[in-house]
């Protein structure tokens, strides 16, 4: 009867996604913990049990018909809600025939919603394209200021937008006459070398002095009656997501996504050496880099000899 009960809680009342601590670098616990409230709240809106494998593949079904997500997104979000109860049996919270059903949940495949992945899937980015990016907020305001800031760093250093939002002051260091993040990336359990551009060193001092508030946190979120006032809060890697595609809309570049300022870092480092960009990106494998990187220019072997 005990196991009975522990079965059919609700997964809300579960531990937090920070369970995984240890497992998984916390901005990936974060990524886990959105996709999880994303579920829940599906379930709570379809007056759903969400303690039951077969609730977990209905909202399958629904991603996958009702929605325009990828096969790699709903895929991404399925793995979160098992990964999370699979810890939670194991740490004792619920009975373990639970996380067997929840494991027994396929995964859509990427051919049946293959009219998912669009053209602009990767956009490519001129440098010039760069500099009317970086140029577009208005740093007359100080939202502006670390707009340019955040575009800048982005641009700069190749960061993933789960990375920005955990970048704090502390992490920038001094060497020489340059200065460096260090970051802790995605899988990475030991902090990466990212060199700070002048310009971003100049933008994100600039930043945190205009926003007259205490935090430990580089980019920060903005409150009150619309969206305002400077607070200490971080920004979430949506806010960051958002804030780049609303300045790449601007300059007439839709489809702009964080990770296609990344590839750019690492397209342009390549041109002179692909172990530059693999180091920039933080890649274990340089085959990894080159999957990132946009395809080869024309005329790019001209006048080589």
């Amino acid at each position: 009867m005990t196991d009975l009960v522990r079965i059919t809680i609700p997964l809300a009342g579960l531990p937090d996604a920070a369970i995984l601590a240890g497992q998984f670098a916390p901005s990936s616990i974060a990524e886990y913990r959105a996709d999880i409230a994303a579920y829940l709240a599906w379930c709570q809106t379809n007056e759903l049990p969400a303690l039951t494998a077969a609730s977990l593949a209905r909202w399958r079904t629904h991603q996958a018909q009702a929605t325009t997500l990828s096969a790699a997104t709903i895929n991404r979000a399925l793995a979160a809600v098992k990964r999370l109860v699979k810890e939670a049996a194991a740490q004792g919270y619920l009975h373990a025939a639970v996380a067997a059903q929840f494991h027994g949940v396929a995964g859509v495949k990427a051919k049946a919603l293959k009219e998912r992945q669009r053209s602009h899937a990767r956009t490519r980015i001129t440098p010039a394209d760069m500099r009317r990016l970086q140029d577009a907020p208005d740093r007359s305001t100080l939202k502006g200021v670390r707009d340019a800031a955040l575009l800048a760093v982005l641009a700069g250093l190749g960061l993933r937008a789960s990375e920005a939002a955990s970048l704090t002051v502390g992490m920038i260091r001094k060497q020489g006459s340059g200065w460096l993040l260090d970051v802790i990336g995605k899988g990475q359990s030991e902090a990466r070398e990212a060199l700070l551009s002048a310009e971003a060193h100049r933008l994100v001092l600039e930043w945190i002095a205009a926003r007259a508030v205490l935090s430990q946190h580089v980019f920060t979120a903005f409150g009150g009656r619309g969206e305002s006032r400077a607070t200490a809060a971080p920004m979430s890697a949506t806010s960051i997501w958002r804030t780049v595609q609303t300045y790449a809309v601007a300059c007439d570049l839709a489809h702009i996504k964080p990770h296609d300022l990344r590839r750019f870092l690492g397209t342009q480092l390549a041109k002179t050496d692909i172990r530059k960009a693999q180091k920039a990106l933080g890649h274990k494998s340089i085959e990894t880099t080159a999957r990132h990187l946009d395809d080869l220019e024309a005329g790019l072997s001209d006048a080589l000899y």
